[in-house]
């Protein structure tokens, strides 16, 4: 394939990913609203995982089609541009803080799903018990969401469901379900294409191209959230998108591959060690000062820049 028509198809995909994630979680939180579905299961369950499809929808089907280096380089490299990249910019822009007795739970999940999956994929394939661990550490994750979310009162009313609202908030759902299809499949072989074209491996394109694609929606959030002077948006968040992309995307890909996933050597010598990295420095200073600064964001930055040039 021409290296031009690739960037052309790469483009478009990421296009119908973000703006398809973008029309699917809006129609998704409707509907449930609609539904009279309790606010705090929207916010805590419905949102969370829909925010999340973009970067879920290219590994899977990565996986389905043998790809696993670009299945995991989205995954781990989503990651990694989320804490290193977005999140390093709401700390150096925002005044972040991060009171223990409402992201303990959540900081610590997210380091032990970074831990789980880098010690159970070191023998070059996701091992089932490390599996069984992330299905319970998200299981813990959205037990605590709930539970948080119950105890903040709501005053959301039901949305106004006449004829034309549900049909079009219906249309929004399947154009936007379709988009991400579609668009996943084009990221996935105008990356493929652009990798052959390039001489590198689908993993770098995957950790960097496809990996920061699919986190715009997080990167958009934390400029609204800059904008708005509001730091609540951006870190809580992306804490939430890394769980979810850690503890639930790698497994299913696991799953439906339909035999051991494998990991790459490259990928657990650069990939996994810089996302546990810069996940560590991202969490640890923001439990014990209870805030983040904006010298933990520089360094962040710095890291996230460092990851990139040697995998490059």
């Amino acid at each position: 394939m021409n290296t031009w028509i690739a960037l052309i198809l790469f483009a478009a995909g990421l296009i119908l990913v973000v703006k398809g994630g973008d029309w699917f979680v809006d129609a998704a939180s409707w509907i449930a609203r609609a539904a009279r579905i309790p606010p705090f299961i929207i916010g805590a369950t419905i949102v969370s995982l829909a925010t999340t499809l973009p970067e879920m929808i290219v590994s899977v089907m990565a996986s389905l089609e043998g790809k696993t280096d670009m299945a995991v380089g989205n995954a781990i490299g989503s990651v990694t541009a989320n804490t290193g990249l977005i999140m390093a910019i709401a700390f150096v822009f925002l005044t972040v803080t991060a009171p223990r007795e409402k992201y303990l739970k959540q900081c610590l999940i997210l380091i032990a799903t970074a831990g789980v999956l880098w010690a159970g994929s070191l023998g070059g394939t996701v091992q089932p018990w490390a599996i069984i661990v992330l299905a319970a550490l998200f299981a813990l994750f959205m037990g605590t969401n709930i539970v948080s979310a119950r105890q903040e009162p709501s005053e959301e009313e039901r949305p106004d469901c006449s004829r034309r609202e549900i049909l079009r908030h219906v249309a929004l759902f399947l154009v936007g379900a379709a988009g991400i299809a579609i668009g996943s499949n084009l990221l996935i072989n105008g990356g493929s294409s652009i990798a052959t074209a390039l001489g590198v491996p689908e993993r770098v394109i995957a950790v960097t191209m496809v990996a920061i694609g699919t986190s715009l929606p997080e990167l958009v959030t934390t400029i609204t959230a800059i904008r708005k002077k509001e730091a609540h948006l951006s870190a809580g968040n992306i804490i939430g998108a890394n769980i979810i992309d850690l503890a639930l995307i790698l497994p299913i890909c696991s799953l439906v591959s339909g035999s051991s996933f494998t990991v790459s050597a490259a990928c657990l010598r650069m990939d996994f060690p810089a996302c546990f990295l810069v996940t560590l420095i991202a969490m640890v200073p923001l439990l014990v000062r209870q805030k983040a600064s904006r010298v933990q964001g520089f360094v962040m930055l710095l890291s996230y820049a460092v990851y990139l040039v040697l995998t490059i």
